[in-house]
């Protein structure tokens, strides 16, 4: 069928980034054109998206990477998860009368220690060409200066102005003089601009050690937290290797354990045999499997899924073809699924931030970074200007559960990154903003360009659908759908069993995609950025 985009797809020769929103990614190009590597780009787009997306990602959050170096086609993992803090235990917990990880407050926002400035510290330390006080020039001078605020983010402020004023530091940074900036606004935090400034100057050491580390802990100390100067002295960011898939001659990389990559690899297995590419793009069929195939791998990462650090994730299992053969006996072509046959219990609800970068020799990176929910824990963290995430509400409190709380530990992360190769060349560079389902919508898009011819920009404005729940009184198994669906899907899809929530035209908890695919034959970059944001992909 046609699809007709409301953007054309962004085309370059040279170099290309993509982010959500327009003045992180022209920050990424203005690197590029002095000379920065894919890295170097990557920093600085996220690195603004930090002061100008204070409601989706910032300092104090976490990052995964995945980094293709141009010369050789390796794809190395960068694992940027923060660390649960030496006194972060479940007996700590139970001696402060808690049975659930609160969603905003200083437990969250202590119980990890910050992990993306490590991964972007180490990052540039492997990969960078340019100094970092050139790579973070622009988010200083937005930080400083101030930036316009978007209708987006200034929504989010309204939606989270309760949570924001339980704190003075919160209230006086998003709400100056007490009200919600308006659209065009302009808004500053000088704090966050000295952090980044002292980021610039003296790399790793700058966030986890010296005066920002030093408020960071007071901070923690003064309000009863969990982290200290010790927990920040330990944070680094480690490389791995990352989850390797097949899909109809495309081999896909995926961020591997803490992440939840596995589970697009996994869907893409039991798929395939059901040949995607004969199905109607917008049919009640192809959506119905991909609803099935989620819940099938979704059950398997509630299972298992957490730090392989401290027990044995069986990833490689769970994305080989032979364990697709074994689970594929659960799809029910006829049906859906009910939740209690296949259980899963995760949140839709999620905030977070990605960005494409290619550079001009071939060097990609794929960078997801987040707070995880809207401005994290809704904490600042003193004289730092930084936003404290409140990740570490997805450790189990279950001391059974292999994501259980411990000191030291990487809790549960639904943060992924993707890269594709075609024929062993890099073909494309994508991500989304979606919490838990990001999977399901890296499912959507590769489907689409795969199976279905689309370009980057066409598949991120597809209609889209998350299966799963948003929040405790809907069912575990509802079906969100856009309302551009055909009606005739719909009826169809209620007809097997699905349980419909009709969303608008177009809906922001849809998550926000962004990529960039890369012509093998010619070189020429395409960059997509999705409406759903405030995003841009510029090329050059």
């Amino acid at each position: 069928m046609d699809i007709s985009t409301g953007r054309p797809v962004t085309l370059a020769p040279r170099g290309m980034v993509t982010s959500p929103h327009a003045l992180a990614s022209s920050a990424g190009v203005d690197i590029l054109r002095a000379g920065g590597s894919a890295v170097d780009a990557a920093i600085a787009t996220s690195a603004v998206l930090s002061v100008v997306y204070p409601h989706m990602t910032g300092l104090g959050g976490d990052a995964f990477w995945l980094i293709h170096d141009g010369r050789s086609g390796a794809v190395k993992f960068l694992n940027g998860g923060g660390k649960a803090a030496g006194s972060a235990s479940l007996p700590a917990l139970r001696e402060r009368g808690i049975s659930e990880i609160p969603l905003r407050g200083i437990i969250p926002a202590t119980l990890t220690v910050p992990g993306a400035v490590a991964s972007w510290t180490e990052a540039h330390r492997a990969f960078g060409c340019l100094p970092l006080a050139k790579v973070l020039e622009n988010a200083i001078a937005y930080a400083q200066d101030g930036f316009p605020v978007t209708a987006r983010l200034a929504s989010f402020i309204e939606l989270m102005r309760d949570e924001l004023c339980r704190q003075p530091e919160a209230a006086a940074l998003f709400m100056p003089g007490g009200a919600i900036p308006a659209a065009g606004a302009r808004l500053a935090n000088p704090d966050l601009a000295r952090t980044l400034r002292a980021v610039a100057d003296a790399g790793w050491a700058g966030f986890y050690g010296g005066p920002v580390a030093d408020e960071l802990t007071r901070v923690s100390r003064e309000a009863g937290g969990f982290f200290g100067d010790s927990d920040l002295a330990r944070q680094r960011a480690g490389w791995g290797t990352p989850l390797v898939g097949r899909y109809r001659g495309v081999e896909i990389y995926n961020t591997p354990p803490p992440t939840q990559g596995f589970s697009v690899l996994e869907m893409l297995n039991l798929l395939e045999p059901h040949g995607l590419h004969e199905k109607d793009l917008l049919g009640p069929d192809r959506v119905h499997l991909m609803v099935q195939a989620k819940q099938i791998a979704y059950h398997d990462r509630d299972r298992v899924l957490a730090d392989p650090a401290f027990v044995d994730v069986p990833d490689q299992e769970l994305i080989s073809r032979a364990y697709a053969d074994s689970r594929a006996g659960l799809i029910d072509p006829r049906r859906a699924l009910r939740w209690d046959q296949i259980p899963s219990y995760g949140s839709l609800a999620g905030d977070t931030v990605y960005v494409a970068v290619v550079d001009g020799d071939g060097n990609a990176v794929s960078l997801i970074q987040s707070l995880y929910g809207a401005f994290g824990s809704c904490l600042v963290a003193g004289r730092t200007g930084i936003l404290l995430q409140n990740r570490s509400a997805y450790f189990s409190l279950d001391p059974d559960h292999p994501n259980r709380l411990e000191p030291g530990k990487i809790p549960l992360h639904t943060l992924i990154a993707s890269i594709a190769k075609r024929d062993g060349r890099l073909w494309s560079v994508l991500g989304c903003m979606g919490a838990d389902g990001q999977p399901q919508i890296q499912l959507q898009l590769y489907s689409a360009m795969i199976d279905h011819g689309l370009d980057i920009q066409e598949a991120i404005e597809l209609p889209r659908f998350l299966s799963g729940r948003f929040g405790l009184g809907e069912a575990r198994d509802t079906l969100h759908m856009e309302g551009r669906f055909p009606e005739e899907t719909v009826s169809e899809l209620a007809r097997r069993g699905h349980i419909i929530n009709r969303w608008g035209a177009w809906n922001e908890m849809a998550g926000h995609a962004h990529g960039i695919t890369r012509d093998p034959q010619s070189g020429i970059l395409a960059g997509g950025s999705d409406p759903r944001s405030d995003g841009a992909a510029h090329g050059w």
